[in-house]
């Protein structure tokens, strides 16, 4: 996987340089211009990760570094690889962005909370990087970074999703893996693989009940 992200890094380089010049402020979070709400959140997002077309590249792995400006070899995305010695196919990670965070319960400042549309987002202001829902996470999608004391996470590349855009990691993939859109929309992409029941939670019994990922696994 390695050799695939050296060869894509100056494309991806040059594709969110540009990207980033519309809006690289400041995380979305309380204080920061966008509240918390205490209101039961719905997500009018959908980011689907088509199984039977990820190849493993690691392209939207990249993507998220070096739009999030991690280190080399950090992001807020893992690939694992699934399946036998007869059919080997790639399951690319990320935070669920639950309905139900489990790393929200167990924050004892509060710093991770469920926006009102259903993105999970970190008041860095209040994280005293205590780790504790780096253990809670049962989809291991959180790192440390260590520079800064905080415990991380995506967040949905939200700047740009609220100024129309996509996420880097959709923007990266290559073999169009990633479908991303707006669930209030019934004509989406989205929407239609969700109704179709094609697109399904990742690990539905954890009960996290994830606001914005979902998966088409087949074979």
């Amino acid at each position: 996987m390695e050799k695939h992200l050296l060869s894509r890094r100056r494309f991806l380089g040059l594709a969110l340089t540009g990207s980033a010049a519309v809006a690289l402020g400041a995380r979305l979070a309380p204080g920061g211009g966008i509240q918390a709400s205490d209101e039961t959140p719905t997500s009018p997002y959908a980011l689907i990760i088509d199984t039977t077309k990820c190849t493993g590249c690691g392209a939207c792995i990249e993507a998220c570094r070096l739009r999030n400006h991690l280190p080399e070899g950090q992001s807020y995305i893992h690939g694992l690889l699934k399946g036998d010695e007869h059919v080997r196919w790639y399951l690319m990670v990320q935070c669920q962005h639950c309905a139900n965070p489990p790393c929200a319960t167990v924050c004892p400042t509060h710093a991770t909370y469920v926006r009102q549309d259903g993105v999970v987002l970190i008041n860095e202001k209040l994280c005293v990087g205590c780790r504790y829902c780096i253990v809670a996470c049962p989809y291991q999608a959180r790192i440390f970074d260590e520079e800064r004391g905080v415990a991380d996470k995506c967040w949905l590349c939200l700047d740009w999703v609220l100024g129309g855009g996509v996420p880097a990691c959709v923007q990266a993939c290559i073999p169009g893996a990633r479908i991303f859109g707006r669930t209030d929309d019934p004509n989406s992409a989205v929407s239609q693989l969700i109704a179709s029941g094609r697109a399904q939670p990742f690990h539905p019994e954890f009960g996290t009940h994830p606001a914005v990922l979902s998966y088409i696994i087949e074979g």
